[in-house]
Order: C-alpha cells, then structure tokens, then sequence
C-alpha cells in the first residue's frame, strides 16, 4: 500500500485543455502498474508477515533514492519539521503494514475499491484540522463515499474480513500521511519529502519485521523488488498524468484499477467476480470526482489522488 505516492500528494494545476488524452494516457498506465503492484504482494502471500514484507519492499526500493541525495543535502530543515517528517512516517508505516496484512486476507478488488476512500478521510481531515468548510456538497460526497463501503462490506451479509477492517485503517492511516505531506511540500522540496517519507518508513518498520523474521528466498526478494519498482513507476507516472491534466480530468480514469483489480483477481487468483465491490467503488469514485470538480471550480482543491498507498 497502492507508495502511494510518489510518496506525497501531487499539487493541483491548471493545464491547457489540448493535452487531457495525455493525461488520460498517463493515467491508465498509473492504474495498470499500480494493479501490477497488489499482484506481486498477492504473489508473496502468507509466505511472509506483513510486517517483513512491508520493510523489504521499502529496504530494496532505496536504491530509486540515489538520485534524490543532492536534493536532500542541500535541505536546511528545523526541528519542526523533522517532527513532522517522523509523525508522517509513523502513519505512512501503519498503512503500510495494514494494507500488506490485508492483501493476504481479502480479494484484490475490495483492497482496490476500500482504497479509494483515502481522498474522503483527507477531506474530513482538512475541515477538522484546516477550517474547511463543510458544504451541501462534500456532505453529499462523505454520505455516498460510506453508503460504497457499506455496499462494498456488506455487514450482516457476508462475513466482514478482519482484513476489510484492516484496510479501513489503512485509509485512515493512509490518509493522514497524505495530509501531513500538504504542509511538509510547503517546507521542503518534493523530492526530500519523497526522500524523508522512503527512509524513514522501513526505519519504522524495522523492529516489526525483525520481530517476526522468517527466511526468504531469492523469488519472494524478486517479487518485493518488482512491487517497488511497478511503485516507483507508477508514481512517476502519475505525476505525468498531473503534469498533462487536471485532476478533473485524471480522477475518473481511477476507476479502471478496480476493473482491472477484479479481473485479474478472476483470471490469475481465482477469486470470485463481485459487482457489490464493483458498485461500492464506482459510488465512491463518483463521489470524489464530483467533489474534486467543485473544488477545482473553487480552486481550492484539497483532495489527493485516489492512487494505491504507497506502497
């Protein structure tokens, strides 16, 4: 979990309107390495705890750091904000942990479509923390991003996965560090925030995989390579899409990771197809893309991208 970013929330931009196909573009290939990214945890399995692989993933995506170092030493950061790097790690480590522990328990599609929750936590967040007012309309999107969970969970229906609870933490988790990264890119350039957010992580994460450490192979070592890897990418790209469109734009082409999640949790796990879980994901995608439409009417936006977390 989707790191997911990169690791911090993408600014809003205003682009010219003869270049959204390439943001759309952009877009889908995000979806599709981001679903490339829960495959190969999904490939891992229950082989190894969630805590360990967590720390392995980001322990072998530190090589992507290298050509981050010039930008990092040359940061002149105070104590506040090396505090608020740490509190962000923190969060970022939980979600970590959950959204790995989570993908071992439930299908790829309800990780996928649970995930999309992350922009409405960040909303709340922004009305509690940053006087945001809470209009008609971002009542409206809270209500029916719910009604998609409840849809998606369905309590007294099925029995709820204590990975379905996991991965509403993850969100919550998820969504604070998202949060946090709104006033660390006022303090810093992205690239020490991705740099700080990427070295901090499996720092955190150390003692919980030492703690339950079991040996690995070469094979799962690759699969955890490939996961940061597809990551990196994928926040790259993402990034391209942002360059190239406004999130207006961009938002709704999210909604194919779900498409592309359940079909590949059908065809290579042989998990069952759910429309519950494709109907809760596209009530909460709309949600978010009407919301994130008033804000850049607004421009205001708050909302980060719904994107896997970072893993």
């Amino acid at each position: 979990m989707a790191p997911l970013t990169p690791d911090t929330t993408p600014p809003a931009r205003t682009t010219p309107a003869a270049r959204p196909l390439v943001g759309v573009a952009w877009m889908i290939l995000t979806g599709l390495c981001f679903v490339a990214v829960t495959a190969s945890v999904k490939m891992v399995g229950t082989e190894v705890p969630a805590a360990q692989s967590a720390f392995l993933r980001y322990a072998l995506g530190l090589i992507f750091l290298i050509p981050m170092w010039p930008a990092v030493r040359a940061a002149r950061l105070d104590r506040r904000t090396w505090g608020l790097f740490g509190l962000r790690g923190a969060f970022h480590a939980v979600a970590v942990i959950l959204w790995f522990y989570s993908m071992t328990r439930i299908p790829i599609a309800d990780v996928t479509a649970l995930n999309y929750l992350n922009p409405i936590y960040v909303m709340i967040l922004a009305v509690l923390f940053l006087g945001e007012r809470l209009g008609p309309w971002r009542i409206g999107a809270v209500a029916a991003a719910f009604a998609g969970t409840l849809i998606i969970v369905r309590p007294g229906f099925r029995e709820i996965d204590i990975g379905h609870i996991a991965m509403l933490f993850t969100a919550m988790a998820m969504a604070a560090s998202y949060f946090m990264a709104k006033f660390l890119t006022g303090k810093a350039k992205p690239q020490v925030v991705v740099f700080m957010l990427s070295v901090i992580v499996p720092v955190i994460l150390l003692p919980f995989a030492v703690a339950v450490w079991v040996p690995v192979g070469w094979e799962v070592l690759g699969w955890l390579f490939l996961t940061a890897s597809l990551a990196t990418a994928g926040h790259y790209t993402m990034t391209l899409a942002f360059t190239a469109a406004p999130l207006t734009v961009t938002q709704p082409v999210t909604f194919l990771q779900l498409i592309w999640a359940t079909s590949l949790g059908v065809l290579v796990f042989g998990e069952p197809a759910d429309g519950y879980v494709m109907l809760g994901g596209a009530l909460i995608i709309a949600a978010i893309s009407i919301v994130t439409w008033r804000e850049a009417r607004r421009k205001a936006p708050i909302l980060p991208p719904g994107d896997t977390p970072f893993t």
